[in-house]
């Protein structure tokens, strides 16, 4: 078949570690007999610098005609002096809104402990879970938001909302997820505090009544952040707001090792989007330091979740498993005395999809 789809590499490390992903998927096009139609456009940062504006016109339209969307990273302190919604972290909140992708699934599985590592080998032991993160709402997008003087000093202000529709179609993400894993749903919110947490907890037990084969517990995000650090194993599918998810998702990065590993999918919209869940990191831009496994396995959820492609995607989960099992790691996981660079770690995965066939 043909995979058609927009490739965004944006910033920072983002152009790196896509072009590793896009050498992984020719070598699964090449292996698996199909073509690809892949063309880039400029997005966040490196639009700005191009054309003036941080989601352009060409880049949203070629977005909406697409069969899947590939983004490398936003963001670039370049531009930090612009205002908010001119920044190239404002592109990814309008693709986002304008695709509708209302829910971002985040897996986490621990497949690699350091020596030097915080955690036991048992404490990450049968650790496999799945953040289903509310991506279209809540504090991120809620209005009135603003900063203004106000008797003489500045005062700022964001608005954290959820309709009941917003919570229902999200949570029947994750049951129906759960249904396909360990039947088993943790949702996380502050219904002790917050009004807004208190309609959610409410519409996922509605939800949950139409999934009798899925357990259901609630959680209080402080005491998930403990839980996530302390007895991971416990969780299978994590449900949450937009700012919970974003938060406990990135803590859970430790379990697996590092944030470079983790890869994410925006589905739910008119077009599924597939991203690492590491920033763009300018720090280390043009180094060839990044690590594109994150990049790589978002390619896996792409092909999984837009193209329907199980076996080639099992493939490409399997070859990146095996570039951690041969030491194939990149400086945020060893010294980097021991580390590969992000070429060398796109080569052996792209190989080793070769030899999965």
């Amino acid at each position: 078949m043909k995979l058609q789809f927009a490739l965004l590499p944006g910033d920072g490390v983002g152009p790196e570690v896509a072009a590793e992903a896009m050498k992984v998927v020719d070598k699964v096009a090449g292996v698996f007999g199909h073509e690809i139609d892949a063309k880039d456009y400029p997005f966040g940062g490196q639009a700005i610098s191009r054309t003036g504006e941080c989601f352009p016109t060409e880049t949203r339209e070629a977005c909406l005609a697409s069969q899947a969307i590939f983004l490398g990273a936003v963001g670039d302190p370049a531009f930090d002096h612009l205002l908010p919604q001119e920044r190239p972290e404002a592109a990814i909140l309008g693709l986002r809104k304008e695709l509708g992708s209302f829910a971002n699934l985040r897996p986490v599985v621990a497949q690699y402990n350091p020596s030097y590592s915080l955690f036991r080998d048992d404490a990450l032991q049968d650790v496999d879970l799945l953040f289903v993160r509310e991506l279209t709402g809540g504090l991120y997008f809620g209005e009135p938001r603003g900063i203004r003087e106000e008797e003489g000093q500045l005062r700022a202000w964001n608005t954290l909302v959820y309709t009941a529709h917003e919570v229902e179609r999200v949570a029947r993400v994750a049951f129906e997820a759960a249904q396909l894993r360990k039947k088993h749903v943790t949702s996380v919110d502050k219904a002790n505090v917050l009004e807004v947490s208190r309609l959610w907890r409410q519409v996922v037990e509605e939800v949950s009544s139409d999934y009798p084969d899925v357990a259901l517990d609630h959680m209080y995000v402080d005491r998930a952040a403990m839980e996530l650090i302390s007895k991971p194993a416990q969780f299978d599918i994590i449900l949450t707001s937009n700012l919970f998810g974003d938060i406990l998702s990135d803590e859970a990065s430790v379990l697996a090792g590092s944030l470079g590993l983790l890869p994410s999918a925006s589905l739910g919209g008119r077009v599924g989007l597939y991203e690492p869940v590491h920033g763009s990191a300018p720090d280390i831009a043009g180094q060839g330091v990044a690590n594109p496994l994150g990049a790589i396995s978002s390619l896996a959820l792409m092909l999984r979740y837009s193209f329907k492609l199980e076996e080639e995607a099992r493939a490409v989960e399997l070859a990146c498993q095996s570039a951690l099992e041969e030491g194939y790691l990149t400086a945020d996981l060893v010294g980097r005395d021991e580390a590969k660079s992000t070429n060398e770690v796109g080569d052996f995965i792209a190989t080793a999809v070769g030899s999965l066939k």
